[in-house]
């Protein structure tokens, strides 16, 4: 048994899984001991200016501390000794010009370097800790699975490996900050500005993944697992009810379309909505619905497990 940290610090959120990992013969189980999610907008802005603003990094790292002492209690729960921990960054953090200053934050507060992964690394990550449960429902392979991210969104094709990844610049707080910033709710011309534009991303995302071999769609993050709490008519967040489910093509777009029509305050009002996917889960939901009808899926399973098990996995 070898207990293990996972810090995964994205364009909108920053998560920690710390968990404890049992290997055998047969494979292996991971056990949840912690699993935390704050909004922390780490890529407020970096879309127009291309860095990292201070007010971002303070929120950033206000939460990280946090987690260093969740880790450390943890860590003496185990036995006392030190937890294996690993501290990724994915989209924002690669697109700023002051990512040192990011960099120079991790190591002081966690004594650990932060990995700034490229789009494919962060692909092959959420491959594995997404599809490392799915063999109880038997879903058709090859898998296409998408994360969904705040900057961006990755693509990875594979049955029992990524075979084939692309990671593009859509991303919930990208895509809200370029094209929604001044609606509430947005304007069909910029819901059509913002379709044009996630749609020529999808179509650079098949010079280089055969998406129409997919047989199975598995969606991550925070925007899908919200619009699928949507859909599920949930009055308050509950992974367990929203991981492994399935939702339809038609579900995702009347939620897509309900959401792209609401003011703030009527986004705010769904049971499973947190605080600080208010402003940006139109646009989330948004690309979820294009890929879904650009590449003709007519549903989608939802995991709860993405980038932060397979980090904690490649830790064992």
């Amino acid at each position: 048994m070898t207990r293990v940290a996972a810090i995964d610090c994205g364009t909108n959120s920053v998560r920690l899984l710390i968990a404890d990992i049992a290997t055998g013969e047969d494979g292996g189980t991971l056990t949840d001991v912690e699993r935390r999610m704050e909004i922390v907008r780490l890529g407020e802005g970096v879309d127009r200016t291309g860095r990292l603003s201070p007010a971002a990094l303070d929120r950033t790292f206000t939460a990280m501390r946090g987690y260093a002492r969740l880790i450390e209690r943890h860590g003496a729960e185990a036995g006392g000794g030190p937890v294996k921990t690993r501290v990724v960054a994915t989209s924002a953090t690669r697109d700023a010009a002051n990512r040192s200053d990011f960099v120079d934050g991790v190591v002081e507060i966690f004594g650990v370097v932060p990995e700034v992964i490229t789009g494919d690394e962060e692909a092959a990550l959420s491959f594995t800790g997404a599809t490392g449960d799915l063999a109880r429902l038997r879903p058709a392979r090859p898998y296409l699975v998408v994360d969904i991210g705040g900057g961006s969104t990755e693509f990875v094709l594979g049955s029992t490996s990524a075979d084939a990844a692309r990671s593009v610049d859509i991303g919930c707080v990208r895509m809200t900050e370029r094209h929604f910033k001044d609606g509430d709710p947005p304007s069909p011309e910029q819901i059509a500005d913002a379709v044009g534009d996630i749609d020529t991303a999808l179509a650079q995302v098949r010079e280089t993944v055969p998406v129409d071999e997919a047989r199975t769609l598995v969606g991550l993050a925070g925007s899908v697992t919200t619009v699928a709490g949507i859909v599920l008519g949930l009055p308050e967040y509950d992974s367990s009810r929203i991981h492994l489910s399935r939702i339809t093509g038609t579900q995702v777009h009347e939620v897509t379309r309900r959401l792209l029509h609401a003011t703030r305050a009527e986004r705010a009002e769904f049971g499973v909505m947190h605080p600080g996917r208010v402003d940006v889960i139109g646009a989330g939901a948004l690309i979820l619905d294009r890929i879904m009808r650009e590449y003709g899926f007519g549903a989608v399973v939802v995991s709860e497990h993405d980038i932060l098990d397979g980090l904690a996995w490649s830790l064992v």
